[in-house]
């Protein structure tokens, strides 16, 4: 059924290519309020851009620019790309602050408070709730992401780019949200995260006595041999149209920390394999490497930085990891063709702030909120020769703008497709233009499905409880203060109204165009060598279903 699903998906995009050509993309109600504002100004400068990007693809033969992505997990704002704060939080990201020099730095960059939505949106360009992903999952729950959702890989694919996935993944354990079955032509992920892969060890057991093992105490009373997950799949691999195999894991052995690592090791061999691979061909290419460090919860042996915690050291140890990357894409001679870029998903987990060796530093909050530790990160972009060196924004961009602006530096804004929302909106002319150029003012932040605030320019509502006036809503003014500690009222008294119209508008777009569901399907299906310990847990899992 999936693939007839995602095959009917591409139909209609092709056969509707004309179509989409011609009719605009469906935005929120508040982009449209601001482009009836500057709907002349946006047109002739994307005349403007057109010509530009023209003029960097003849440059090239002819090519669009390759793509490479690179998605780091919970990390917040300052904790990368700048030497200053390497001295202030005791570990060093040397190469990342040099990339930050060679392109331009997103200060404003909004996510969503965790993982997986910040995934969604970024491969979707919509808010995660309209593709009904509301939340990270652990263990199995039989949902992910849809067939019917169009990721940036299959609008990609259709332009002829080869398209690769490497490392976390994250958008569920059903066959139709594996990425080989999302857009991308071969794909190295595990099929659920790192609180499986590093927490529930004994190594972490021992190291932060948090971790789940059952050697940590008598069990004496348990009843229940299944509420302690069991039998999970580990790491994948599959290429498009075939199955998935699991890798590097024998039927009744047991995960451990040491083979955690040795993931970690093998998504990074194989992400300068496959950039090394894609770089040969005739084709452009677009690669996502979402490594799973720094999350971690076990402390090394020995500790490379100063600082010495078990998130902190191994985004020390990913810095390496991403100069690398770089390097391998320099050997190749396709540097100056490709668009790259780095980036947190979400602020840290503040929930083990100080032994992680993280901290919130000047914002408050972190994953899973919706304050501004939560959900702003570090964001750079280097393209050669099109975004300006050592330039910084401070406009506001949402991660599911990267949707929107990678069709349109690929020339396939003609597939995005034109039945549902589409939040991300187009920076390609912030990125070729420089700051002030953005085509957002504003950002909806969602803690799962609940609008929990509103950012506008620099201020930020906390939306008021059932009932409350808009008057009476905390809004706070980033500016001044950044920790959303000290809300003034002044500011809730003539914003509140405002607040309250761009909430209207927001949900008035939602009732013109429902949420879709989420995907629903049997755990683990696409999987040809499925552990007998993985079948037993699927069997338990579906015998209450």
């Amino acid at each position: 059924m999936r693939f007839i699903l995602k095959q009917a998906s591409a139909l209609v995009l092709m056969a509707g290519a004309s179509y989409a050509q011609e009719a605009p993309i469906i935005h929120d109600g508040e982009f449209e309020f601001l482009r009836a504002q500057f709907a002349e100004q946006w047109d002739a400068q994307d005349a403007e851009i057109e010509v530009k990007l023209a003029e960097i693809r003849d440059a090239n033969e002819g090519q669009p620019p390759n793509i490479l992505y690179i998605l780091i997990d919970d990390v917040s704002f300052g904790q990368m790309g700048n030497r200053t704060m390497n001295y202030v939080t005791g570990f060093d990201t040397p190469n990342i602050n040099d990339f930050a020099t060679e392109g331009m730095s997103l200060m404003r960059m909004y996510t969503e408070p965790s993982c997986t939505p910040t995934r969604t949106a970024m491969l979707t360009g919509r808010h995660p709730v309209r593709a009904g992903v509301e939340e990270v999952k652990v263990a199995l729950v039989g949902e992910g992401l849809a067939a019917e959702e169009v990721t940036i890989a299959e609008i990609l694919k259709e332009k002829g780019y080869n398209t690769v996935h490497v490392g976390k993944w994250h958008q569920g354990d059903i066959e139709q949200a594996y990425p080989h079955n999302q857009g991308f032509d071969w794909a190295a992920f595990p099929l659920h995260q790192q609180v499986q892969l590093s927490l529930m060890t004994r190594d972490a057991m021992v190291a932060n006595m948090l971790g789940f093992h059952s050697s940590g105490q008598s069990n004496q009373f348990q009843l229940d041999e299944r509420f302690k997950p069991y039998g999970l799949v580990t790491g994948v691999e599959g290429e498009a149209g075939g199955l998935a195999r699991e890798v590097d894991m024998a039927p009744g052995e047991e995960w451990t920390q040491a083979k955690y690592e040795e993931m970690n090791l093998r998504y990074q061999r194989q992400a300068l394999e496959q950039l090394e691979r894609l770089a040969s061909q005739d084709e452009p290419f677009f690669m996502q490497y979402w490594p799973l460090y720094p999350l971690n919860f076990v402390y090394p042996e020995q500790a490379v930085s100063r600082n010495g915690g078990f998130h902190a050291d191994k985004l020390q140890v990913l810095d390496g990891w991403i100069g690398d990357v770089l390097a391998k894409l320099d050997e190749t001679g396709k540097a100056d063709n490709t668009v790259v870029m780095i980036m947190a998903d979400n602020g840290l987990m503040y929930h083990y702030e100080g032994t992680s060796g993280l901290n919130q530093l000047i914002y408050r909050g972190g994953k899973t909120q919706h304050l501004e530790g939560g959900v702003r990160t570090d964001a750079f972009i280097r393209w050669p020769g099109a975004i300006e060196a050592g330039s910084a924004a401070g406009d506001i961009v949402h991660v599911s703008d990267l949707f929107t602006t990678f069709a349109r530096i690929a020339g396939a804004t003609d597939r995005i497709p034109r039945d549902r929302v589409i939040d991300g909106t187009d920076q390609t002319a912030l990125l070729l233009e420089g700051e002030g150029n953005s085509r957002r003012d504003c950002v909806y932040v969602y803690e799962g499905p609940v609008l929990r605030s509103v950012v506008k320019q620099e201020f930020k509502m906390h939306l008021p409880a059932p009932g409350q006036p808009g008057a009476a809503a905390p809004v706070f003014n980033v500016y001044r203060g950044p920790r959303e500690e000290h809300p003034l009222v002044g500011y809730s008294l003539w914003s509140g109204a405002s607040f309250q119209d761009m909430v209207k508008r927001h949900q008035k777009t939602i009732a013109k165009h429902p949420h879709l569901p989420l995907g629903k399907g049997v755990p683990y299906e696409g999987i040809e060598n499925l552990r007998p310990e993985s079948e037993l847990t699927r069997e338990v899992f579906s015998s209450w279903q």
